[in-house]
């Protein structure tokens, strides 16, 4: 339901981008699910008049959005902060061909890494580019800043890339609404000298570039983005982003000039706001802001105080700031009374697969075979922690088949070289890997975890699924057929839960001379639809404690309260088993059972 009564909602800051993105009259919407941006496409697909759609990879999401923006409609393309590292080919390049209507491109960065293979500092790819760079504080910045960046974008003919953390993306504040603003559609226009990178023009368009950089410092310097909140204190700081909150709560009577657009910086701005005080910077990750400010000559200090490594918290700041001498902290200490009460830690959530999760079985079966395992980015990435352990690289998205081939042409490998790579990644960025690993003749085996649906950032659909973002049918790719047609020979589909299958297959794959496919193919448990059967049972006496269905990792396998013969037996939780019958067809005593009179719960 679109949010037209109300004025004013709680929204999360990836909704809000959504809502300002709406408010511009966006065309077309494109990205790649990745934590912590995914929401944003989620929540424009909620409203009416954009077509919203999920991309193969990020790098067609941006060319799909450049190719709309070209064609006159305002476009938006997101993205975590790596996928821009896959987008960013055609990113650097838009930067010289500018753009036909508004083109966004949002980078919502994860410092901390919480669910992150690196913890970049996406700022540094709008001073690379020579874009502009906008950094919300809030939700209600998310809304305004994605509808603002937009004019920016066709008044300076330029991508904007609107970058914020995962402490904007994921939290909630109150969004006053605006109208929607009707944007006319020209159309394309052609312009070969404009849009055509040809070294010539290419070479011709530089010079725009930098042209484009000094109006938009004239921009920034009289830009309302630009917020001084002078204090008269002998302290002043510099900051932007979440980290403009966290300095309030901690130094409520501090001058802060607080950037709404951090590239290019309104030095002369912050050159007298500063006025020879004590200045601090107040980042997430990197010396960005602290870096560019010192070398335009203005003295400030931030990084000595204050972490490069994690997410930015309040109690960061007050530490940072307490180094530093600066007292008059509102943020006080636990043991210096008066501060927020202290709650009980959570209980650990190990990271497991989920029960019943399609992609044990496989691992556990690679393990056997002691095969060397280049993995990749997804919920099976878990296989290699305890129990499983069947995993040996994962670098990046895409990376495991390229990694195997090149593992299998090292001659230094233990075992079989096997790939494993799921169905959305495979279909994001394994191809070219798999037809390397043809063309060259790797002897490797390639396992594609196929269950159906993008399920590490919550069950989004691919180019795999059949189905579009907003539930509409569409064709989906056969990737027996592709396989096929990149001139895998040795192509095999398995049931993951028939476990003698996935050993004969894996077996099979490894003593194949030359490139092998075997693909697992079964639906995710938990998205979109919760797969859920007649969940199993322990016979009591029947357990014999060989610990062997322990192996699984399966969390609904846990330590029973009796022994067998000096060894412990288990116990199975019916409320969260699955009913995939792997324990079972493993236990040699036959002690796992299905409940009966098991009735049907919800969602199964």
């Amino acid at each position: 339901m679109e949010l037209t009564a109300a004025k004013r909602v709680l929204l999360a800051g990836n909704e809000a981008v959504a809502r300002g993105a709406h408010e511009a009259a966006v065309g077309v919407a494109t990205g790649y699910p990745g934590t912590p941006s995914t929401e944003v496409l989620e929540a424009l697909a909620v409203y009416q008049g954009a077509d919203v759609r999920w991309s193969a990879n990020e790098k067609v999401a941006l060319d799909v959005a450049a190719g709309a923006s070209f064609g006159g409609v305002r476009a938006i393309a997101t993205m975590k902060h790596v996928g821009l590292n896959v987008a960013a080919d055609t990113f650097m390049t838009l930067a010289y061909t500018g753009v036909g209507a508004g083109l966004v491109v949002v980078s919502a960065d994860d410092p901390g890494m919480h669910s992150s293979q690196n913890e970049q500092d996406n700022r540094v790819y709008a001073r690379f580019a020579g874009v502009p760079l906008l950094e919300p504080g809030d939700s209600q910045e998310a809304k305004d800043f994605t509808r603002l960046a937009f004019d920016i974008s066709e008044t300076f003919d330029t991508p904007v890339l609107l970058r914020y953390t995962t402490r904007i993306a994921h939290t909630r504040g109150l969004v006053e609404l605006g109208e929607i603003v009707e944007q006319p559609v020209p159309g394309f226009r052609r312009d070969p000298r404009k849009y055509v990178m040809l070294p010539a023009n290419a070479r011709a368009r530089r010079p725009a570039v930098l042209a484009r950089l000094d109006r938009l410092t004239w921009y920034v310097e009289e830009s309302a983005l630009t917020q001084v909140h002078e204090r008269g204190s002998e302290v002043a700081v510099v900051t932007s982003g979440i980290c403009y909150q966290y300095v309030r709560e901690v130094l409520p009577e501090v001058s802060i000039l607080k950037l709404g657009i951090t590239h290019p910086l309104p030095v002369e701005r912050i050159r007298a706001f500063a006025g020879g005080r004590r200045t601090f910077v107040v980042e997430e990750s990197g010396p960005f802001l602290e870096e560019a400010l010192l070398g335009a000559g203005i003295p400030v200090v931030g990084k000595e105080f204050f972490p490069r490594i994690g997410e930015m918290t309040p109690e960061d700041v007050r530490e940072g700031f307490a180094r530093a001498g600066i007292g008059g902290c509102a943020l006080p200490t636990a043991d210096e009374g008066g501060g927020q009460p202290v709650l009980p830690a959570a209980p650990p959530r190990p990271p497991v697969l989920c029960p019943g999760c399609p992609h044990a079985i496989p691992f556990m079966a690679l393990r056997q075979a002691r095969a060397v395992v280049a993995g990749d980015i997804g919920c099976y990435t878990l296989a290699a922690l305890a129990p499983l352990e069947a995993m040996d690289t994962c670098v990046a998205m895409g990376c495991s088949i390229g990694m195997a081939v090149g593992l299998a042409a090292s001659g230094g490998a233990t075992g079989p070289v096997t790939a494993a790579i799921g169905d959305s990644t495979f279909l994001h960025s394994g191809i070219p890997a798999l037809i390397e690993a043809v063309c060259s003749r790797a002897n490797i085996t390639v396992v594609i975890l196929d269950n159906g649906i993008t399920a590490m950032t919550g069950g989004q659909h691919h180019p795999g699924t059949g189905t579009t973002l907003r539930g509409a049918a569409a064709p989906a790719v056969d990737l027996v057929s592709l396989c096929r047609a990149a001139g895998v020979e040795h192509v095999e589909v398995v049931d993951p839960y028939d476990i003698g299958a996935v050993h004969t297959a894996v077996r099979q794959a490894n003593q194949f001379p030359g490139p092998a496919v075997v693909i697992t193919n079964r639906p995710c448990v938990e998205a979109p639809v919760k797969i859920r059967d007649r969940p199993y049972q322990v016979i009591p006496g029947a357990c014999i404690g060989c610990q062997l269905c322990m192996n699984i990792g399966c969390p609904s396998i846990t330590w029973g309260d009796t022994w067998y013969d000096g060894l412990r037996v288990v116990t199975v939780d019916a409320s969260t088993c699955t009913g995939c019958t792997v324990c079972a067809q493993m236990c040699p005593a036959g002690a796992m059972t299905p409940v009966a009179g098991w009735e049907a719960r919800p969602g199964g």
